[in-house]
């Protein structure tokens, strides 16, 4: 399915005049330069561009992977042979007979002249970890764990904070051949246990307490309710970041973070397995049901985020790479993946807007990160609260800001070229379900304001149309028409793969629907839309609602917006708007006309909404995206409980004022 979009909208996407451009310099540089003559020296392959290179590696996929693997360096017991030894999708087969381990390419990058982690938290407590002290560590747990009797296919809970602990833990629990599965401390009891109890893991790893905006938040009741509730955990290790005591919170089979890292002189013993052999699992941001418990494998993994650091991110040995993120969140595994293309991670841990949206710029400065990535509406709230942030600290050695999470505006570029300098922006879109992206950056090309640069290499991505036909420059479906190597081995606990086929081959059988509206555009770049089933449709115009929140939230009174498309059962379409508006600020009959005038601008009379309502909060997930198709579910009369699951959401209170909204208006509106 197409839809159509206002000429006038992106107008900055669509001029076809670089916002930045790669110097000589950094393109001479830049790791996928260097991958790309490595390819002409080792296959006689030569490319002229970067287009050409991406054709290449989707209409060459097994030769693509078998290359990356070998210049990549990755360590395996077997020299691959085969890369694709099944294409089908659901259930390709990835490298038969490898047997390897993500803790090894980890570790043959260890250096003595430089840190593996570089940390700090809220409170300004900072350190350093240094790849010999990370490597004995890591080898201790996983001794403690071997001794708690975790073996390959255990699998270990973490309910950690942004901390060095949660990279030791993870690299430890791999180490084994174990699968390690989080959550993010702020998660109440309810989202811990509907995530924990599909798993079953047989060792915990968790935090007594957390801090937060200057606040300290003791988790101990919550830890107690979920070992309560998890007969599966027969060991506990607690790593007491409130309180430094003894006593491990008088939980049985519990031993401290410090008991379980004190074996010293201890090898790193690391377990082969085949490279389909679990890594993780990870849960999907769904609004309703159970989060679906996305199992994805060592070997994918491995290679999808060795590509994308590296050719993508463009990260060397010796970079500091640093993308804020909580535990929960998959941006966490891709920032721990920073160590697989040997960089320094840098790790924040506590609210990125405490005490001010100047805390991660000083950070950057005091840590020398020379990557920063964050949610794209972390920039638009620094653009919102108009700060400066080359002038609060020394940005010298940042040369790249990645986003994701949602669209990065062409406003949101402008405002980091403006006041961070000129600078490689990187956005990118991807998601959890395979761990990876689908369009990112590349260091040699320029990039376009509102515009991702590139489709990842190995990522078949296309815009389908109604007909499901591929089409260029044209909004349509995001789907993926050959496999990767991360896409999930299955969901855990799914007979059949029946709700793994459901959720990702509805559509269209054997190809990978993402659930994104996108253009590719004739550069070869792409620019996401929003979701494709929260389409406003008026008068048969379809459009994605980013384009509508980019023409509203572009004026200094909004903060935050949600609009949802009403248009049921052949009646009139009717579309709310609901705005947040910054501190001091009211909904005021001039406002409210300022806003339909933005709209009716920026895309079209049609979809000027029909009234415009100021609310405190927009419902968001874990991972921050917004509840459009929930709320829109809610408005036309389904039970709130059957659209949402406060559990699953970054702001459940926001809820109270959409569902007192629907009683209210609902009926006799709709």
């Amino acid at each position: 399915m197409s839809i159509s979009i206002s000429s006038t909208v992106n107008d900055g996407a669509l001029t076809p005049v670089p916002a930045w451009s790669p110097s000589s310099d950094a393109i001479d540089h830049a790791r996928v330069t260097q991958f790309m003559r490595w390819l002409e020296k080792e296959r006689g392959l030569s490319f002229p561009n970067y287009d050409a290179l991406w054709q290449w590696s989707v209409d060459e996929i097994d030769a693509f992977w078998l290359a990356l693997w070998k210049w990549a360096a990755i360590p395996s017991i077997q020299k691959p042979q085969v890369a694709l030894a099944e294409a089908t999708m659901p259930g390709a087969a990835w490298f038969p007979s490898v047997q390897m381990n993500y803790v090894e390419q980890v570790f043959r990058h260890s250096a003595a002249g430089r840190p593996a982690i570089v940390y700090r938290n809220e409170a300004g407590e900072t350190g350093e970890v240094s790849w010999t002290e990370l490597e004995r560590q890591v080898a201790s747990l996983a001794a403690s764990l071997r001794g708690m009797g975790v073996v390959r296919g255990d699998r270990v809970a973490a309910y950690l904070s942004n901390t060095p602990h949660a990279i030791v833990a993870f690299l430890a629990v791999a180490s084994i051949g174990a699968i390690w599965s989080a959550c993010a401390p702020d998660m109440g009891d309810l989202a811990v246990l509907d995530r924990f109890r599909q798993i079953e893991p047989k060792v915990m790893i968790a935090v007594d307490g957390y801090r937060y905006g200057g606040k300290e938040f003791d988790r101990r009741p919550v830890l107690g309710t979920l070992l309560e509730q998890l007969p599966s955990v027969a060991h506990v290790v607690v790593v007491p970041t409130l309180r430094c005591q003894e006593d491990p919170l008088g939980f049985s089979n519990a031993v401290t973070w410090a008991e379980a890292i004190s074996k010293d002189a201890l090898p790193l013993e690391v377990e082969h397995v085949p490279f389909d052999h679990p890594l993780w699992i990870v849960y999907s941001s769904g609004t309703t049901g159970l989060p679906k418990p996305i199992v994805h494998s060592q070997g994918g993994i491995v290679l999808e985020h060795v590509k994308l650091t590296t050719l993508h991110l463009d990260l060397h040995a010796g970079d500091r790479f640093f993308w804020q993120a909580s535990t929960g969140w998959i941006m966490w595994n891709l920032q721990v993946g920073g160590l697989l293309a040997g960089a320094t991670v840098c790790l924040f841990d506590g609210n990125p807007g405490y005490p001010d949206m100047n805390t991660l710029w000083r950070f950057i400065g005091e840590a020398e990160a020379s990557f920063f990535g964050a949610g794209a509406a972390y920039f638009q709230a620094c653009e919102k609260s108009a700060i400066e942030p080359s002038n609060v600290a020394h940005l010298s050695q940042l040369r790249a800001i990645g986003s994701t999470g949602s669209p990065l505006s062409p406003e949101g570029y402008r405002w980091i070229l403006d006041r961070v300098g000129p600078i490689w922006i990187n956005a990118i879109s991807g998601g959890t379900d395979f761990a990876g992206c689908f369009v990112a950056g590349v260091p040699t090309l320029p990039v376009y304001l509102g515009e991702m640069q590139c489709r990842c290499l190995g990522a078949r991505v296309e815009a389908f149309d109604e007909a499901g036909k591929a089409v260029v420059d044209e909004v349509g479906e995001l789907v993926c028409t050959a496999p990767m190597p991360s896409m999930p081995l299955r969901f855990w606990n799914d007979k059949d793969n029946a709700r793994y086929r459901d959720s990702y081959f509805d559509m269209y059988p054997g190809i990978w629907r993402h659930g994104d509206w996108v253009r590719i555009t004739q550069r070869g770049g792409a620019i996401i839309y929003g979701r494709s089933d929260a389409t406003i449709n008026r008068h048969g115009i379809r459009m994605g609602t980013s384009e509508l929140y980019r023409a509203v939230e572009d004026l200094p009174e909004v903060l935050d917006s949600m609009v949802v498309d009403l248009e049921y059962l052949g009646r009139e379409s009717y579309m709310p708007l609901f705005v947040v508006l910054r501190q001091g600020a009211e909904l005021t009959p001039a406002l409210t006309e300022s806003i339909r005038q933005r709209i009716k601008v920026a895309l079209s009379a049609r979809h000027v909404p029909n009234e415009v309502f100021q609310v405190a909060a927009i419902p968001r997930t874990l991972s921050g995206k917004k509840m459009e198709l929930p709320i829109k579910k809610l408005l036309l009369g389904q039970p709130l409980e059957k659209v949402a699951n406060p559990d699953n959401m970054a702001n459940p209170e926001s809820l109270n004022w959409f569902s007192r909204f629907a009683a209210d208006r609902g009926a006799t509106t709709l």
